[in-house]
């Protein structure tokens, strides 16, 4: 089911109790709207409350104000006008009064939730749901139409409501006008006074349940309030929706409330979120870790929740506790205490200017409320005193009463210290004095100390939330680190989005650099590289142009040479140095990304090298100088897995590939020859089978075999043959007559050709790559088997640098139909296992298949380097996918062991839609209205190869379709140039044949 398409909110206010927390939460606001939680449109505003204790009416108001008076300004007004509330979704959400267990309020408050989904890595915190929620689901608790609106916005120039707004307290209105505690409810004074049962005169003089009993001037303002309210807004229909099963969860100061709202009484495990944990089994079972670094031994009890903190054990914290703010300094205190039922937390403050730390300690039953008899340290006020020697005027002064004595005015907590710091120590003292001859209680009466009450503004809410997006990032370093060196199939790119979107792309940096540098495997470093270039990328922020690009700029030889020698760590370093004056602009952060991805792609050529191990060649006859070696080859025609040959994954996740060798109109369509001439020179011929118009090159030194690597140079392909049999040496210090002199007697001249257009996709470079080896070492006496030509193979276009998998060679080298598979290993090996078939159906799977030219062509090159940059970041979607390409090509198998038409077509068409979430875009318009004709016609059609364009084949539900299919593409306007043919699988694979001599090629 399709999900609803959420609002696009025109102003988001966040209202702040305090005045120095307004640029804290702008900043808050506007990270959610980097990371796309909110559209970029969206006007962010945070609003400070006019008073500390407005109540939720009146910042209600205050913030429906703010509102407009932005929105007038935007739409050129110069007074504020309630026009522009027509056209406006406002949301206004309320961080609310001050929370016992979070210093940022209830908003900011974290939950033990992860979001896999999520474009960039972040902590979930209440207000993050609340976005997500209002976005998607509803549009608030309260909703106001825009006449309700309109006659609310209008009460803030009216008496005594003015007093709510920021413009009263500008307008200098006199103190009495606004009584210190005028709690304008949202619920009790504002919609209550539209209910339907309602009489005016009840309405006037009732009370919300948060204000006393006594108070005059507070209840004279009300009564004002409460009065206009009922002039502006009675009338005003209002309406209750009913969510079935649905339920309000309102985060008191209970602790007990609290840590149950936290953890999963029965779940069997710990919930472990955004952290890093050196020992998982200690933690208890309900419990739950969010934002941490727990190193060594750290035991949990069921329960229990620890945040934001990094720690190093042993610590023992019991069941029923809460931790919170502490990092390594505070970990000692902890060692040989065992916390239960305890809520220990550290604080950032502000104390005249100075930034400074303190530390809480309470009961998890103790109340916060101030009547009652209260407790501290789930102890009666009495045991207490008794217990530590702590005596009542510690606490309070003298003349405050007995019964205003509670948790929230005692002086317990130490903010100063004569000669060290504060530390948790200063209290945990107290769960168990020891006779030290009351050394531990006169530390503390010596310190400076606040209650909790007095601590609240002290508060540095910007240091708390700086710490704990620092201690966030610090785990997320961990986590890339282990995530590099244990190949785990897990996507950093989230977490690459948030570092750069919150400035930590520096240490992100470092530590991709530092894992890189020290990997032993080069898929490490390959992969370490490849986030390098993708952090690199996000920093561009989509400015400076494509991500794929030439990666040869002479700045960046140096890194790349020792890269080649094998000193990767001097090579990283080189890397972090020229990368280090790229930085400045978009255009050099990509081009630098370019770079790493060519370093990554030389590690993952290194690592290919090791097939070169699989290569080997036996002595055969010699043919006669001038005597043609004679090599052709059929194309290939993939039906499952490709994608999955591909380096890094044919050796990261293992492949698994079903190819058909095939002949196109009745003939094998790839091939090459080559003889021995006296000359000691290369003379080298691409083109038509017929040489009239193919290109020549002669080589008579070593300066022509240059371009080998070099894909589009002319005869790369040919020049790199020569290379990697091991007949020429381009390091050499002979020359190239040299070297053909003294090992083979004179030269060779080599003729390749293929009658398929280019980016076919049926294989034709890899195939053409086996017949011109296979050919140029039975003309120099010797002899390679098949399958040592598919690593052959992969070792020449790791030289030629085009970078490809081994399901080509392994389609048109070896006959019929068969499956090659490569485990997730290195040295790379394939190894093939041919498909059997029911006797008779290769003739009707013959019948039935055919091949469509689509008149596109794309090079696989251009959709290579976006797979490889989606699997090095380990999409999850390309991950999975990669997976059931893996898998599918098994079911494949088994459909042609049964023989079975329809299912082939199934899995043709699905291997379709998998190779385009692996390379969206590969699907071209004029192909997809072309599939989309021919789709009644057939039992399942694919492009072959990459996709992009090349040969569309398919599998047509009745036999010889031909000429019935193109009578149908005819009818079909803006198809371009394509053409039908006739394909059957080949039964022989590559052959090789001896001819007599001829003077001319």
């Amino acid at each position: 089911m399709e999900q609803p398409k959420g609002i696009d909110w025109t102003v988001i206010i966040l209202t702040c109790q305090y005045k120095d927390s307004v640029e804290v939460f702008q900043r808050e606001l506007e990270i959610r709207q980097k990371r796309e939680q909110i559209p970029a449109g969206t006007l962010l505003l945070a609003v400070e409350d006019p008073e500390v204790h407005v109540g939720s009416g009146g910042a209600t108001l205050n913030a429906l104000l703010v509102a407009a008076e932005h929105l007038s300004a935007r739409a050129g007004f110069t007074v504020v006008t309630s026009d522009v509330l027509h056209s406006a979704w406002i949301l206004i959400l309320h961080t609310g009064r001050d929370f016992a267990f979070d210093d940022c309020g209830r908003a900011f408050t974290c939950l033990p939730v992860e979001n896999p989904q999520a474009p960039v890595e972040a902590v979930v915190c209440n207000l993050d749901c609340l976005l997500d929620t209002m976005s998607h689901r509803v549009s608030g608790v309260v909703f106001f139409s825009v006449e309700t609106a309109e006659r609310l916005l209008a009460t803030h120039v009216s008496p005594p409501l003015d007093a709510c707004t920021y413009m009263g307290l500008d307008s200098g209105a006199r103190p009495g006008q606004r009584p210190p505690l005028s709690q304008l409810s949202l619920f009790f004074d504002i919609l209550l006074c539209m209910a339907r049962n309602v009489q005016r005169e009840d309405f006037l003089v009732g009370r919300p349940p948060e204000m006393g009993q006594g108070d005059a001037d507070v209840a004279g303002y009300l009564h004002g309030a409460r009065a206009e309210l009922w002039r502006q807004l009675r009338g005003q229909p209002l309406t209750v929706a009913y969510i079935p099963d649905g339920s309000y969860n309102y985060m008191t100061n209970s602790a007990s409330e609290f840590l149950h709202s936290l953890t999963s009484p029965g779940a069997l495990g710990a919930q472990v979120v955004h952290s890093q944990v050196e020992e998982r089994p200690l933690l208890g079972a309900g419990s739950a870790v969010v934002s941490c670094l727990l190193e060594g031994p750290v035991r949990l009890g069921p329960g229990s929740v620890v945040q934001h903190c990094h720690l190093r054990g042993p610590i023992h914290v019991g069941t029923g506790c809460f931790l919170s703010g502490l990092d390594m300094a505070q970990s000692q205190a902890l060692h040989g205490v065992e916390l239960r039922d305890l809520v220990l937390r550290g604080h950032h403050l502000q104390l005249h200017g100075a930034p400074s730390r303190a530390f809480t300690l309470v009961g998890r039953l103790d109340s916060w409320e101030r009547q009652g008899t209260g407790t501290y340290l789930n102890m009666s006020w009495s045991k207490f005193f008794q217990k530590t020697g702590i005596r009542d005027w510690d606490l309070w002064d003298p003349d405050v009463p007995p019964a205003e004595r509670c948790l929230l005015s005692a002086r317990l907590f130490p903010v100063l210290h004569p000669s060290r710091a504060p530390g948790p120590w200063d209290l945990l003292w107290m769960l168990d004095p020891q006779e030290d001859g009351g050394r531990a209680l006169r530390a503390w009466r010596a310190c400076w100390r606040l209650s909790w009450e007095q601590l609240q503004p002290c508060l540095d809410r910007g240091a708390t939330l700086a710490a704990r997006r620092d201690l966030f990032f610090r785990q997320a370093l961990h986590k890339a680190r282990h995530v590099l060196e244990a190949r785990q199939d897990l996507s950093l790119r989230p977490l690459t989005r948030a570092a750069v979107h919150e400035g930590c792309a520096g240490s992100l940096l470092a530590t991709l650099d530092q894992v890189a540098a020290g990997a032993e495997d080069p898929g490490v470093a390959a992969r370490a590289l490849a986030c390098v270039a993708d952090v690199l990328g996000c920093m561009a922020e989509g400015r400076g142009g494509l991500r794929s690009g030439p990666a040869a700029n002479p700045e960046w030889v140096r890194p790349f040479s020792f890269l080649e020698r094998g000193d990767l760590a001097r090579g990283v370093e080189a890397l972090t140095q020229e990368r280090a004056r790229w930085l400045s602009r978009p255009a050099l952060l990509v081009r630098a990304a370019r770079h790493y991805e060519g370093a990554g792609q030389l590690l993952i050529r290194q690592a290919v090298m090791s097939a070169q191990r699989f290569v080997c060649s036996v002595p055969a006859e010699l043919p006669a100088p001038g005597q043609w070696v004679v090599a052709e080859c059929p194309a290939r025609v993939d039906f499952s897995g490709g994608w999955s040959d591909t380096p890094p994954l044919a050796y990261e996740l293992g492949g698994a590939v079903l190819g058909l060798a095939v002949r196109v109109d009745g003939r094998r369509p790839i091939g090459a020859r080559v003889r021995r001439i006296p000359e000691p020179e290369l003379r080298l011929a691409v083109g038509p089978r017929q040489d009239q118009t193919a290109v020549k090159i002669v080589c008579c030194s070593l300066d022509d075999m240059r371009g080998y690597c070099q894909p589009q140079a002319p005869g790369a392909l040919l020049k790199a043959a020569f290379i990697c049999a091991g007949f020429v040496s381009v390091s050499s210090e002979l020359s190239l007559r040299e070297q053909l002199l003294r090992a083979f007697g004179g030269g060779f001249e080599l003729h390749a050709w293929s009658e398929l257009p280019h980016g076919s996709g049926l294989g034709t470079s890899s195939i053409l790559a086996g017949a011109a080896l296979a050919a140029v070492q039975r003309a120099a006496g010797r002899a390679v088997g098949a399958e040592a030509l598919v690593h052959a193979v992969l070792h020449l276009e790791q030289v030629l640098t085009t970078g490809g998998g081994w399901q080509d060679q392994v389609g048109g080298l070896l006959p019929g139909i068969k499956v090659g598979r490569s485990r997730a290993q290195l040295p790379l090996k394939v190894e093939v296992e041919e498909v059997s078939v029911p006797k008779g159906f290769l003739q009707k799977l013959n019948d039935h298949l055919l091949l469509v030219y689509t008149g596109k062509t794309r090079l696989a090159r251009n959709l290579l380097q976006d797979v490889l940059r989606s699997w090095y970041a380990r999409l999850p979607a390309v991950v999975q996918n990669a997976r059931r390409l893996v898998q599918q090509t098994e079911e494949c198998a088994e459909a042609f062991h049964q023989g079975s038409l329809p299912l082939l077509g199934q899995c043709l068409t699905s291997y379709w839609e998998q190779k385009k979430l692996m390379a969206p875009g590969c699907e071209p318009l004029a192909v997809r209205r072309m599939m989309d004709v021919l789709a009644p016609h057939v039992h399942g059609q694919s492009l072959a190869g990459a996709g992009g364009g090349g040969f569309l084949c398919l599998l047509t539900k009745e036999p010889r379709q031909k000429e019935a299919l193109e009578a149908v593409l005819a009818k079909t306007e803006g198809l371009g140039n394509y053409s039908v043919h006739l394909v059957e699988v080949d039964t022989q694979g590559l052959s090789l044949q001896l001819l007599g001599t001829e003077t001319s090629t």
